[in-house]
């Protein structure tokens, strides 16, 4: 039998609350298992002396909004990154570059920008999670990606030693994807957005969006209404954090939208939507494909479930375990994978656990 460790709970002065040791409490999920130790940190650089510190490995952990942790926990140090501030450090006549730390809950930042006329990040309003996070997943929605807006990532590298400021072309953006993902090597500590001086949007992409707003795909709207459509959709899709609904317990969208190539696609001869990718190639709709692979909307396993809202998000109905979760995905993706050949992958990082 494994040895249990009691964790240690070491709170930096001026922690807003005693933490707990369970990491159930810091994901929107409501699932992991214990940490070993359990810090806080609300200045940058109390973040870097604990990454630096720290013997052993260290999970940086901030609105636990894309992460899937094991029932076992994390047995080394979980960093809760509680950093703030919004700030201008560039102004020009037709556009502004503001500095946000990475532990600023990102739909107060959207607020934020919204309000004061800066254009650019509208469309990912109501999306859970800290700004320090956009950049390591390329947080995208509704027709934006924080790539599009992203001019600098300010992190700290562990093999280095020192904080680096990473242009946006050193941060290998991609689908849903960066340099930072599944990488441990760097810390994210503040991101720098370069946003449009306007009190319109930025031009509508999304065609679900467009129809809406009642305008056509290209064409802007008021900022405020914007935000405002795309947070009403995302809470009719359950994707609007609620505590007392068990349908946003969740990651959000659990698999990325397939991409393959133009001859694969061809090759499917799916009746379907899709999306012309990069390169010639097609992106397919997760959600399509796990609503014709026979998996409906609430179709539950053991205290998990999908979405009654959306097929995408996989969630925990209160007495779920991370392992039924992943039995979850497991079933979803195997049966897409028996019914169409193709392949999904999740999009959250997963912890202490595997798919």
């Amino acid at each position: 039998m494994p040895r249990t460790v009691e964790p240690r709970v070491v709170a930096v002065p001026d922690a807003t609350a005693a933490p707990q040791t369970d990491l159930s409490a810091y994901t929107t999920l409501r699932l992991g298992g214990p940490a070993g130790i359990l810090t806080v940190a609300t200045e940058t650089d109390q973040v870097v002396d604990t990454v630096r510190n720290s013997a052993g490995k260290v999970l940086i952990l901030a609105g636990g909004s894309n992460v899937v942790i094991g029932d076992k926990g994390f047995d080394g140090t979980v960093l809760l990154l509680r950093t703030r501030g919004v700030r201008v450090v560039e102004e020009h006549e037709s556009s502004v570059v503001v500095r946000v730390a990475a532990g600023e809950p990102w739909d107060d930042f959207v607020a934020y920008a919204v309000e004061r006329g800066f254009s650019g990040v509208e469309c990912l309003s109501g999306i859970p999670g800290s700004a320090g996070a956009t950049p390591i997943q390329n947080v995208g929605a509704y027709g934006q990606e924080v790539a599009h807006t992203i001019v600098a990532v300010h992190a700290y590298d562990r093999e280095t030693g020192a904080i680096r400021v990473m242009p946006a072309a050193e941060c290998g953006f991609a689908y849903r994807a960066s340099v930072f993902k599944h990488n441990d090597r760097y810390v994210v500590l503040e991101v720098d957005f370069r946003l449009a001086r306007s009190s319109e949007s930025a031009p509508i992409r999304y065609a679900e969006l467009a129809r809406n707003l009642g305008v056509e795909v290209g064409d802007r709207v008021p900022l405020q209404l914007a935000r405002d459509t795309v947070r009403k959709l995302r809470e009719q899709k359950g994707m609007v954090l609620d505590p007392d609904d068990r349908d946003t317990w969740s990651v959000g969208s659990f698999f990325t939208n397939p991409v393959v190539s133009a001859a694969e696609w061809a090759a499917l001869g799916l009746d379907a939507p899709h999306w012309p990718g990069d390169d010639g190639t097609v992106k397919i709709p997760a959600a399509w494909l796990i609503e014709h692979a026979g998996f409906a909307k609430g179709f539950a396993g053991d205290g998990v479930a999908i979405s009654s809202k959306h097929t995408l998000a996989l969630i925990n109905r209160g007495p779920g375990t991370t392992e039924a979760l992943l039995g979850l995905a497991r079933t979803v993706r195997d049966g897409v994978r028996a019914k169409f050949g193709v392949e999904l992958h999740p999009e959250p990082v997963l912890i202490n656990c595997a798919l």
